[in-house]
């Protein structure tokens, strides 16, 4: 049935639909499952069928519990082994697990029809308690020794409100502390499987949070700006979006640094050169800069001591400054290489 990693999917679920004696139910539990192509609904398999839609449901109900009665006998084909396999491989996550994640591990193709297929295998396993996916959580599959339906989703809110707590990203350790959980790994699977929660480089926040679930090109942008931890030039960041794991990263160099001059997390500090406003940067030019730099001094200044301090904020040559201040009207020289604002 299975080698030493992989498991046989497609035929486990023939070997199973088999002992389904009747061919109109084996129909109606492939296709409401989507066993061998999409998922269809009642309405749609009992026009098939020539049945109600409400006979559809009877008859999927009965024939489902049939099957687990059978597997809670070991009785039903290969599932005795397929529920050791997923059981171990659903403690080491942390007793829950995203079903694809499952058949990623167990099968090596995370399709639809296989994380189809490996839902219904689960929904079968005495030992396992599959939670469906909605708008809130993502179809997985729990231990249910450790905890039933109910008390996943009551712990994943938990997990959520350690997040709001806390307030911005950061690791699930540290969520797991506010959230008083012994196991971060546990957390970290039950974090897993909400709609709610996103996570990017080891750092678990809100899925509206910029910095866990980068939507635009602006976004994506402030991450790398953000781990980068220093200025970056926009060709420099152009490259770090394509190499990054990000979906649809695929994006011009043009495009990005438009983005950079419309938003106002970043700051440009040189030449083609972004900072992000955060660090303490503020947007201006290079005569901005030394006008700042004069007012805060309340006294005229030695060029170098300007340039010094230019070039705290700035990230451009020495004579560009020394450029500004001898050809800008609002600068004059009150004595050898000092300058003060003028009147």
């Amino acid at each position: 049935m299975t080698d030493e990693k992989k498991l046989n999917i497609e035929s486990i679920i023939n070997d199973i639909l088999e002992t389904i004696e009747r061919e109109r139910e084996r129909e109606i539990v492939s296709r409401r499952f989507g066993l061998f192509d999409r998922k269809e609904t009642l309405e749609q398999i009992g026009e098939l069928l020539g049945i109600t839609r409400e006979r559809v449901r009877q008859l999927e109900k009965a024939v489902v519990a049939r099957l687990k009665a059978i597997a809670s006998e070991g009785e039903l084909p290969h599932l005795k082994e397929v529920e050791n396999i997923f059981v171990d491989k659903i403690y080491l996550h942390g007793n829950v697990i995203r079903n694809s994640t499952l058949t990623k591990q167990v099968v090596g193709d995370d399709s639809k029809i296989n994380q189809s297929r490996i839902a219904f295998l689960g929904a079968l396993c005495p030992k396992l308690v599959v939670i469906d996916e909605n708008d809130h959580f993502y179809k997985a599959i729990g231990i249910k020794d450790v905890h039933d339906e109910k008390k996943i989703k009551e712990q994943v809110k938990t997990i959520i409100a350690a997040v709001k707590s806390i307030g911005k990203p950061t690791s699930i350790e540290d969520i797991a502390k506010e959230a008083k959980f012994e196991d971060s790994k546990q957390a970290k699977a039950l974090a897993s499987t909400s709609k709610n929660l996103a996570t990017l480089h080891s750092r678990w926040g809100l899925i509206k949070w910029p910095m866990v679930n980068p939507k635009n090109i602006r976004d994506k942008i402030y991450v790398i700006l953000y781990e980068n931890g220093k200025h970056m030039h926009f060709n420099e960041i152009s490259d770090a979006i394509k190499d990054s794991s990000f979906k649809r990263k695929d994006v011009t160099t043009q495009a990005i640094h438009n983005e950079l001059i419309k938003d106002k997390r970043f700051v440009l500090i040189g030449r083609g050169i972004y900072a992000l406003k955060e660090w303490g940067y503020k947007k201006g030019t290079v005569a901005d800069i030394i006008t700042e730099v004069l007012k805060k001094s309340g006294e005229p200044l030695h060029r170098d001591d300007i340039v010094r301090e230019v070039l705290k904020s700035r990230k451009v040559k020495e004579t560009t400054i020394l450029l500004n201040l001898q050809g800008k009207q609002q600068f004059k020289r009150v004595a050898k290489a000092t300058y003060a604002l003028a009147e």
